[in-house]
């Protein structure tokens, strides 16, 4: 069926699509609107997965300062030319992206940022919880590992920025947050690091220490 210019503008109003991708999505889905967007949805994923290997070496660094200077964040994202950089679309982005490390504290871009040691120390912390859970008892081992496993996915989910649930919109995540902007910007887009500071951070515990010292010398 065609689709109406009515429908077509809603549709792009949801989605932020092209204006013939929208009617392509709305004909394909004979103007079920609920479908198109599913379609445009799916169409733009494969499209982000054909850009992954171009290179994305433009880009800019962001910075955020909150709460009068308590806590400070600066975010690199990466993007194929410079004029997608330097558009609106992206450094709302890049904003977003610093708005979500100063709030949701992430210690990694992704999981595969995170140090192997780190990753079999937790694994065994969650492997022991379970063990020692009267519950698991009489589980066996695939069920213990499947326990363990789904465990460290929430862990990633924690302390992996691409993969915490974005804070304006929970259902979706950062990672489908970069992959919006990239079926809109028609290019690869690369969130490459991140920095967080939080006034006194770690302060406190070296004080401690030196205290606990102190007292252990005078007895």
């Amino acid at each position: 069926m065609k689709a109406s210019v009515q429908d077509i503008q809603t549709l792009r109003g949801r989605t932020q699509a092209g204006v013939l991708d929208c009617k392509k999505a709305l004909e394909a889905c004979d103007g079920d609107m609920e479908k198109a967007v599913a379609w445009l949805r799916e169409s733009g994923l494969a499209k982000v997965a054909k850009k992954q290997d171009r290179i994305a070496a433009e880009g800019i660094v962001d910075a955020y300062i909150h709460l009068g200077g308590k806590i400070g964040v600066l975010v690199e994202v990466n993007s194929e030319t410079d004029f997608v950089a330097r558009g609106d679309k992206f450094k709302e982005l890049v904003h977003n992206l610093c708005l979500q490390v100063a709030a949701a504290k992430p210690l990694y871009v992704s999981r595969s940022d995170v140090p192997a040691d780190a990753v079999e120390k937790e694994r065994e912390i969650y492997r022991q919880q379970c063990l020692n859970d009267e519950k698991n008892k009489n589980k066996p081992a695939k069920v213990i590992d499947m326990i363990v496993e789904n465990k460290l996915n929430k862990f990633y989910q924690e302390v992996c920025l691409l993969e915490q649930p974005y804070f304006r919109d929970e259902s979706k995540t950062i990672q489908d947050l970069v992959n919006e902007a990239s079926m809109v910007l028609g290019e690869k887009l690369s969130v490459r690091r991140f920095a967080r500071f939080e006034m006194g951070e770690g302060l406190e515990k070296k004080t401690n220490d030196l205290a606990a010292e102190v007292a252990k010398e005078r007895g």
